[in-house]
């Protein structure tokens, strides 16, 4: 039996605190804030979508950074896993659209209630409101930590500290600060899964308008392909835009805006190309040739877009349908299938669900998630440079590489 401290009680935490208190050991978690799971209480808007259903294999696509790395710890503790111990921990749950999943009860405390079940099960001894400041080194081995007042002397060291997403949960990069102290390499740390800012000014006209099946595609001032292009939905916002097709660029094109704003183009109308598109524009005309133009895009757009596509095609709104010319129509169709907007930027850690970017998976063993270079640390979750799309991969990260750290100590 050995002591292992684990440092932060999220979720990487907490699974590897419970596996290494099922392996026998002595643990002891230390978590700054005043509670357990803080960052877990506000995923999935407050419902938390722990894992997703999909099979083991399919999660690979939807890892971002370093997917290879995760075949050990996804194998280890899969997906079937994490719902198991849910149900078997008082916490059943159910599947949603995309296959993600979700407590029964849509409390992500009773994720939380089912993990702390499970330390307590396995004797972790759990101390809140202690903050680590840094690790002990006896001869090149880590052989404990400093608190604010004290030493904790220990076998093993499990960091999970996370990230630096939603810094208000506590995720504010004490692990990167240790690994660098230690000469680990930490790769550039970026938002990801984050809304965009936007530059126009007609976007926050919109706020709170929702698109439902369009295309989002996005270039750099370069690139004639674009960096990102997918289907799916999106919503403006008072500063730009959010929603699941955002989220995902956002995790694919940080290294872009890092050196520039992106060129974006929103296809209001995928299912239809320009020539049948432009069969509907004449359809319309024809239909009611005598009607304004204000009244063109009543059948085509939602309410709240047609004031910004007037304003888009500068065609005079009391212009009759049957003096529309071919020019006018060409204006019409480029807005209808190349919606412009200018991305900026993103709205930073603070809004991001996920850090992208971490301590280098070159310094970690994968098959037990120990530090390569020096004996007694260990490292999991959202402090490596891993991440995913959303869906409940990320969670299940988490929950994995700590399982697999916890459960490696000998």
């Amino acid at each position: 039996m050995k002591h292992v401290i684990v440092v932060g009680g999220g979720a990487s935490g907490m699974a590897a605190a419970i596996a290494a208190g099922r392996a026998g050991h002595k643990v002891t978690l230390l978590e700054k804030n005043e509670k357990l799971g803080k960052k877990i209480y506000i995923t999935g808007k407050g419902r938390c979508n722990f894992t997703n259903g999909a099979p083991i294999e399919d999660f690979f696509s939807m890892v971002m950074s370093n997917r290879k790395f995760l075949y050990s710890a996804f194998y280890t503790l899969t997906n079937q896993d994490v719902m198991d111990f849910m149900e078997s921990h008082g916490t059943p749950w159910k599947e949603e659209r995309g296959q993600r999943i979700f407590p029964v009860s849509d409390r992500a405390s009773d994720v939380t209630q089912a993990l702390k079940r499970a330390l307590d099960e396995y004797r972790v001894e759990v101390r809140l409101h202690t903050e680590v400041r840094g690790l002990l080194m006896e001869e090149d081995r880590v052989c404990g930590v400093k608190t604010e007042n004290r030493e904790i002397r220990a076998d093993a060291v499990i960091l999970c500290t996370g990230g630096l997403s939603y810094p208000t949960t506590g995720s504010t990069g004490d692990g990167h600060h240790f690994a660098k102290q230690l000469g680990l390499k930490v790769t550039d740390l970026r938002p990801a899964l984050v809304p965009f800012n936007c530059k126009e000014a007609y976007i926050p006209k919109m706020q709170g308008l929702s698109l439902k099946n369009v295309t989002l595609s996005l270039y750099t001032q370069e690139k004639k392909k674009p960096v990102y292009s997918d289907f799916g939905e999106m919503m403006f916002t008072h500063f730009g835009i959010t929603g699941p097709l955002v989220l995902s660029a956002s995790s694919q094109v940080g290294k872009y805006l890092a050196s520039g704003s992106l060129m974006g183009i929103i296809d209001l109308k995928p299912a239809l190309d320009h020539e049948k598109l432009d069969h509907k524009l004449l359809r319309i005309i024809e239909e009611a040739p005598n009607k304004q133009f204000s009244n063109f895009y009543d059948k085509l757009l939602p309410k709240a877009m047609i004031p910004v596509m007037l304003e888009l095609t500068a065609i005079p709104s009391d212009l009759k349908l049957n003096s529309i010319t071919k020019d006018m129509r060409e204006k019409i169709l480029s807005c209808l299938k190349a919606f412009p907007l200018t991305v900026t930027g993103t709205r930073g850690f603070k809004e991001a669900i996920v850090t992208q970017g971490g301590i280098s998976v070159k310094e970690i063993d994968p098959s037990t998630m120990a530090v390569k270079r020096i004996p007694g640390l260990y490292a999991a979750g959202e402090l490596l440079d891993l991440d995913a799309l959303t869906g409940g991969f990320n969670l299940q990260i988490a929950f994995s590489t700590g399982d697999l750290a916890g459960r490696s100590i000998e």
